[in-house]
């Protein structure tokens, strides 16, 4: 048994087989994918790698599973199935693409389906078949959410450990105070359980847990809020996948190959292949400007959510919007994230008198409702802008008009 130093978890042990994953060049090109895309031109700190986050998901995975092995929650699970969990924290990231999530907002596969030949053939491949026969299958499945493991709560769910990981380590790294999670208390306040709903063995929380699964949600709204959706943040990502957007367009990139890259590769190679004043802005920190932005919360009855998915129509429309204030195609970006649930809220709790009930978007009684809260915080943390190269005055009334469908 190894172990790696780390500024979040301190020691993380890694086995053999495990250091035989990190060691393959899928693994390692994680190294060179910043987690936070380019929240590093407003938080100088935040240039950590996917590479470091997917060993904290590791370390994670691995002291839920003694825990819920400790409690005899673990009693109907081989340990075959326990390896292949934490061989899907571990790679849970491969199929990343340069620049953390902006490209699958242009419409790019994503990421957990790109990884899908890395992690079903080639090295990796090999060395989860040392597991069992149909570990990278399982491996995979878990990945994308659709495994009927008991412990696929703990990949992808309401509460999985991605989520615990990334908060704390991206709060620690931006060197800000919003991703307070009481991390112990969560673990250990989780169990394995009879999901009323499906009849199957899930991962599950007791009801002691629920105000620590708060201080997870307030933590992603604060995060999300001053970091993920800074606008200074959307302005360079906004930039960024109008240039890329630019280039597939031209044909000088191919989506096929996109997660091939490290960031810095994919900015050699359009340097080379496709120059252009965004780029050079972009590597120079020249960001875009506000020129309007409306929070979700104040844009109720609006019909814009199409800006956020539809990405043919929306650059269309900038490139309107850009005739009509003088300015050139590409000078005027309009930003509104992907609407995604503040926190997904879908699992079975175990509640103190022993029966199991589960927590949706209905909420649960006798408990805070969570669900209703999470809408509530990410109306005020999703925010409408669009951004500028150079000056122009724009209103609400104008903007609204000619952003209807």
């Amino acid at each position: 048994m190894d172990f790696i130093r780390d500024p979040l978890w301190n020691n993380i042990r890694v086995d053999a087989r495990a250091l035989r994953l990190i060691d393959t060049p899928v693994f390692q090109r994680l190294r060179y994918v910043r987690q936070l895309g380019w929240a590093y031109l407003v938080y100088p700190g935040a240039t950590h790698a996917r590479f470091e986050h997917a060993l904290g998901a590791w370390h994670l995975a691995g002291i839920a599973i003694q825990r819920l092995d400790e409690a005899g929650a673990l009693d109907g699970v081989s340990i075959e199935e326990r390896a292949v969990v934490r061989a899907a924290a571990l790679l849970h990231d491969v199929g990343h693409y340069p620049f953390s999530h902006a490209l699958e907002e242009i419409g790019a596969p994503h990421h957990e389906e790109v990884a899908r030949p890395l992690v079903a053939t080639g090295d990796i491949a090999a060395i989860l078949s040392e597991i069992a026969p149909d570990a990278p299958a399982r491996v995979l499945s878990l990945m994308r959410g659709r495994s009927e493991s008991p412990l696929q709560g703990l990949i992808s769910g309401s509460l999985d450990l991605d989520k615990i990981e990334y908060l704390k380590r991206d709060a620690l790294m931006c060197g800000v105070p919003y991703g307070e999670i009481d991390v112990d208390r969560l673990i250990n306040a989780l169990t394995v359980a009879v999901d009323p709903v499906t009849g199957r063995l899930a991962v599950a929380i007791r009801e002691k847990g629920l105000s620590a699964l708060e201080s997870l949600l307030f933590a992603k709204y604060q995060m999300y809020r001053n970091v993920y959706w800074h606008h200074a943040v959307r302005s360079a990502t906004a930039m960024y996948k109008r240039l890329v957007d630019d280039a597939l367009g031209a044909g000088v990139l191919h989506v096929r190959d996109l997660a091939s890259f490290s960031d810095e590769a994919l900015l050699h190679t359009l340097e080379e292949r496709w120059p252009s004043s965004l780029l050079h802005a972009l590597r120079n920190r020249r960001l875009y400007k506000r020129a309007f932005e409306c929070a979700a919360a104040d844009l109720a009855g609006a019909d814009i959510e199409w800006l956020s998915w539809d990405r043919v129509a929306a650059i269309a429309r900038e490139n309107t919007l850009a005739a009509e204030l003088g300015l050139e195609p590409g000078e005027v970006l309009i930003d509104y994230p992907e609407k995604t649930q503040m926190l997904g809220l879908d699992m079975p709790v175990v509640r103190r008198d022993g029966a199991v009930q589960r927590l949706t978007s209905a909420g649960l009684a006798g408990a805070i409702n969570l669900p209703t809260l999470a809408d509530q915080l990410y109306s005020s943390a999703r925010w409408l802008r669009i951004f500028v190269a150079r000056p122009v005055t724009l209103d609400r009334e104008w903007v609204m008009d000619r952003l209807r469908p």
